[in-house]
């Protein structure tokens, strides 16, 4: 067993970019393994519902060009968690796609691994109907047989099985489907023997770039070491620095308790966690603990489309009409459902967003102030997208010629940066499946596809 091992975490999400002295400094530290967390579902459901992927192809292909190309001059393992984004066969296929089309121009050879974490619908239905479907006191649905048919794809977020079995078996590229944020790099740590405890902990750390660092960023790298009975982390660009504050409070972000955090199969638990600057730029932790929970129990997502959008950006800068905004908005909603009173209610929604007056809170915005200028946004939720272009059309129009009390001008009510002002969005998806699954373990519903590219 080696007294410690690294792991190199070049960004936040793949595709976001790294600064190229940053990644050239940590490969000179000559990490153990490059492991990059390629996205979430965190950004709503679009992404796994449309199956499209959370950056660019462009993005993505520069990124990994420079992750495999340092990967193979160290002889060390690219692993990368959440293909694509969301993680869906789709996604996992793009991406798959990008990596053998760099393998063919640069022609290396290499063994690869691509671990699936789609689920099938009938595998969903019976866990359901069994009672090993558990909800996650979210505002999701009950789900039941129409839900799941309705669903475009299912994923569920892998734990660190799939992923040690690919190391095990000498995987130089690891491609996983949705997994658990922290699992690929958690599973490095554990596949040399190191404290899972450590490795889970550290992997949260890791999975979003130099966010852990000050100035906090997604958009560059960070390097873990993992030693017998604590890690460190240090930035490997110069002009940031680790500081047991940063560090701490990366610890508690995206968690719904302080210092539990629950995955697939663990329970990590960070209570009695101790904070040690090493120096100016170096963080330690220790004292990181974890249980295996009795029973297994992995993370569900799925999405469907239930409705179409269209939305129009414009400025308002009249005071009268600012300090009066949301009535008008509420009148003008009225009046287009009495012009389209022969479509059911339930057909459509109408919402304003009045950003620089409470967009952003909404009802806990505490400031009373009337700003000089307000942004609006409204968009038009419909069951077609003709629907809600229509709707979209006669709420801009009311908007924009809406007499209220006082108005001096009337050439119009907003200003409007974009020509045509209308955008149709297209599909709306919503999370259907967020639920959790019990299974037997890690293993059971994970396949892993080995692969020999030769590229001559």
């Amino acid at each position: 067993m080696n007294k410690q091992i690294k792991i190199f975490s070049p960004c936040g999400i793949l595709g976001y970019g790294f600064p190229i002295e940053s990644f050239e400094n940590g490969l000179r530290d000559k990490p153990h393994a490059i492991v990059v967390d390629a996205g979430s579902t965190d950004a709503g459901p679009h992404k796994l519902g449309a199956g499209v992927s959370i950056v660019s192809r462009m993005a993505c292909k520069k990124d990994l060009l420079l992750l495999i190309k340092g990967s193979r001059k160290l002889n060390i393992p690219l692993i990368i968690g959440s293909a694509g984004g969301s993680g869906a066969r789709v996604h996992t296929d793009w991406t798959l796609d990008i990596i053998n089309e760099i393998l063919r121009e640069e022609k290396i050879n290499i063994k690869m691994a691509v671990i699936w974490a789609d689920i099938e619908k009938e595998r969903v239905k019976r866990a359901n109907k069994s009672g090993e479907i558990l909800d996650m006191g979210s505002n999701i649905p009950k789900l039941n047989d129409e839900i799941i048919n309705e669903t475009n794809s299912i994923v569920a977020q892998m734990g660190i099985e799939p992923i040690i079995e690919a190391l095990e078996k000498k995987s130089e590229i690891i491609l996983c489907g949705r997994a658990y944020d922290p699992a690929p790099f958690a599973a490095v740590g554990i596949f040399n023997g190191f404290d899972p405890a450590l490795s889970f902990h550290l992997g949260k750390i890791l999975e979003c770039g130099a966010l852990c660092a000050e100035p906090g960023t997604t958009k560059d790298c960070i390097m873990g070491v993992i030693e017998e009975d604590s890690f460190y982390v240090y930035p490997t660009n110069t002009g940031r620095k680790c500081t047991t504050t940063s560090v701490a409070a990366h610890t508690f972000y995206e968690k719904d308790h302080p210092y539990i955090l629950k995955g697939p199969g663990i329970e990590l638990n960070l209570k009695d966690c101790d904070f040690q600057a090493v120096d100016e730029r170096t963080v330690r932790v220790k004292n990181s603990k974890i249980i295996n929970t009795p029973e297994y129990y992995i993370k569900l997502e799925g999405a469907r489309k239930v409705l179409y959008r269209t939305f129009v950006v414009a400025g308002i800068r009249d005071p009268l009409l600012i300090n009066k905004v949301e009535k008008i908005e509420a009148m003008v909603v009225n009046g287009v459902k009495e012009y389209f009173s022969e479509i059911p209610s339930e057909d459509y929604r109408i919402n304003f967003i009045n950003y620089g007056l409470n967009g952003v809170m909404g009802e806990l915005e505490p400031s009373k102030e009337i700003p000089k200028e307000v942004g609006v946004l409204f968009e038009v939720l419909a069951k077609t997208q003709e629907l809600a272009s229509a709707i979209c059309s006669a709420v801009r129009s009311s908007f924009m010629h809406y007499g209220y009390e006082g108005r001096k001008s009337t050439s119009g009510n907003l200003a409007f940066p974009f020509s045509p002002s209308d955008i149709d969005f297209g599909p709306v998806y919503e999370f259907s499946v967020y639920h959790l699954m019990k299974v037997k373990n890690g293993r059971e519903v994970f396949p892993i596809e080995y692969m020999e590219v030769n590229n001559g």
